[in-house]
């Protein structure tokens, strides 16, 4: 891996508390790293060591190799953009993006010229002169992003910049910051708890829990292979089925499904205890046992309806499961009623820890 941002055995305590205990991760020069992670998991205290604002117990954390220890926030060429986008409400838009410049002693001629090209790249071409409250929530965050590269960081940081817009403009926001981010290649860090975000926008997430990295990987990989059972828990929905194993070559028992096939990807022991996930999309839902396939009879509680899609709550014995079939197939089914769920071998990935 080229590594271009390293962070070395970050901690970082509150007195007796600690926050992040030995963060160790490596960026490549110009990836999407999501920082993911529920409220209180250190992603955002990462972020702020990372800028500055915040300094670590121990550890360091380098960039191409130069550490940026001792270096306060405005000296290690970072930019950042803010959940609340903090633009100054006197200065108008192609001012704002000018300012960093501004403190960079770049001429006023020169750099109000890359503020309005930095605006026309985010899409704000014309929309110079306005003011702050003369434009909309995804306007102005399109003003602090523009001021947040207009300088050519070496690094991007976002703090869960999406989270005040409606979900319309969240979404059509998330296409625009990576757009921007593959146009320019500036290695970018974007922290969020929301999972959507971080799946559509990610080259790698990085999914922090108590202070600590529970894994990093692709969006598809931390998806279908989650390594613990928060990831698996955390990241969409999961039908997380105690279980254990009764042959290691890919055989595992559940109480209330009896014997379940995998496929295994690591090595397992017989008589260990597991946990199967399954993907509520995997299964099928239907009035028969289809061949061929694991079958179990399922209890129908709920059925949410989303229109082109429907999930389906139940349970097998005591043990709570969840169906995501098409808003046309769930007609066959009705609340209170039994049903055939099944699945194939392939579908069950076996966490051990």
């Amino acid at each position: 891996m080229d590594q271009y941002l390293q962070l070395n055995g970050i901690t970082k305590k509150y007195g007796d508390f600690t926050a992040l205990a030995k963060v160790k991760l490596d960026i490549r020069k110009g990836e999407f790293v999501t920082f993911l992670g529920p409220s209180g998991s250190g992603k955002t205290t990462t972020l702020m060591i990372i800028a500055g604002f915040e300094k670590a117990t121990a550890g360091d954390v380098l960039v191409e190799g130069r550490s940026l220890s001792g270096l306060a926030p405005h000296e290690r060429n970072i930019g950042i953009v803010f959940q609340n986008y903090a633009l100054f409400p006197h200065k108008t838009a192609v001012e704002n993006v000018y300012f960093p410049l501004q403190m960079r002693g770049i001429k006023r001629t020169e750099g109000l010229g890359k503020a309005a090209e930095m605006l026309e790249l985010v899409g704000l071409r014309g929309l110079g002169q306005r003011y702050p409250k003369e434009l909309s929530g995804g306007q102005q965050q399109r003003v602090a992003l523009a001021r947040a590269l207009v300088f050519e960081p070496s690094l991007l940081l976002l703090d869960e910049p999406l989270g005040a817009l409606d979900k319309n403009l969240r979404e059509q926001m998330q296409i625009e910051i990576k757009r921007i981010q593959r146009t320019l290649g500036v290695t970018t860090i974007f922290v969020t708890h929301d999972q959507s975000e971080a799946m559509s926008m990610s080259d790698r997430i990085v999914v922090f829990e108590k202070g600590e990295i529970q894994q990093a990987a692709t969006p598809l990989e931390i998806y279908h292979r989650p390594r613990t059972r928060f990831v698996a828990g955390f990241i969409g929905e999961s039908n997380l089925i105690p279980a254990r194993i009764t042959d290691a070559a890919g055989k595992a028992e559940n109480p209330a499904l009896g014997t379940c096939d995998f496929t295994p990807v690591e090595t397992l022991s017989q008589g260990q205890d597991v946990t199967l996930l399954i993907r509520p999309e995997h299964i099928r839902l239907s009035r028969k046992p289809v061949e061929g396939r694991k079958n179990a009879a399922m209890q129908v509680e709920t059925i949410v309806n989303y229109g082109d899609n429907a999930l389906v709550i139940g349970r097998v014995g005591d043990l709570p499961m969840r169906v995501r079939v098409l808003g046309a197939d769930v007609v066959i089914i009705q609340e209170g009623e039994e049903c055939c769920i099944s699945w194939l071998p392939e579908a069950v990935f076996v966490i051990s820890r």
